[in-house]
């Protein structure tokens, strides 16, 4: 259990968004995504004002490229959801080669595609230059329900021992000839995820029990830290004010178009 938790997403720099105090950074998440999901759909030229914010935050915290974007996969279930909306969407339709597609399906499309994939990059960000400890701290700071906090806490720490006893039981099976490439071998899986969730809950109840023999009262030190700077709430929120700022214009000439 030892190292810093949280690695596989962190990447250490000494960048002046490394620098800023870890709520300040979740506010400056809040707005800019805010900003970015009230941008009407229409305004197409608010969203690439948007993906310029996004990117020169990007290029200021000296995150490399090539960690982000291969990082964006996540996205996919949401990416695959976007592309099948033209085709079965209802309302008018309209010809695009030899297929038609939904007009309404097409604006929710690029709408979710647009918006999904600012937000996820801001966030994926925001774990790039954030520690996971740092951010369980900022997240206390911002008096959160506490007892979340404390979930998200736990989860942190122990994530790495049940990550290791998946990837030890993936050995396991491998090492018994186990391939997995079709339907028959998902009674297999599910009994190997069967047993990891009784080990890991067995684990959870060993750990309690350890925590109530050293005087454990219900409250964990969860290390907020020193409230920010003035300097540090401008220098975060520089980029999502102009985001918000955006997506007021946008809002503004759509309401007088």
């Amino acid at each position: 259990m030892g190292g810093p938790r949280g690695r596989s997403l962190h990447v250490a720099g000494n960048s002046v968004v490394h620098r800023l105090p870890a709520h300040v950074k979740v506010v400056a998440l809040l707005v800019f995504v805010g900003a970015v999901v009230a941008t009407p759909r229409e305004a197409f030229w608010a969203y690439g004002l948007h993906a310029v914010a996004l990117l020169a935050a990007i290029v200021i915290s000296t995150v490399p490229f090539r960690v982000l974007l291969p990082r964006l996969v996540i996205e996919l279930p949401f990416v695959v959801f976007a592309l099948l909306m033209p085709f079965v969407a209802v309302g008018p339709q309209t010809q695009v080669g030899p297929l038609s597609l939904s007009v309404a399906g097409l604006w929710g499309a690029w709408a979710l595609l647009a918006k999904g994939t600012l937000g996820a990059l801001a966030s994926l960000l925001l774990a790039a230059t954030t520690s996971a400890t740092d951010l369980v701290g900022g997240l206390a700071r911002l008096r959160l329900p506490r007892r979340l906090v404390e979930i998200l806490a736990f989860m942190i720490r122990y994530l790495d021992v049940v990550t290791g006893e998946l990837r030890r039981m993936r050995i396991a099976r491998e090492s018994r000839g186990f391939a997995g490439r079709s339907l028959a071998a998902w009674p297999v899986v599910a009994g190997s995820a069967g047993a990891l969730f009784i080990r890991s809950f067995e684990r959870g109840e060993r750990v309690h029990l350890a925590m109530l023999s050293r005087r454990y009262t219900g409250e964990l030190h969860l290390g907020a830290g020193p409230s920010a700077p003035e300097v540090s709430w401008v220098r975060a929120l520089a980029l999502p004010s102009v985001a918000a700022l955006v997506a007021a214009v946008a809002i503004g000439t759509g309401a007088w178009a």
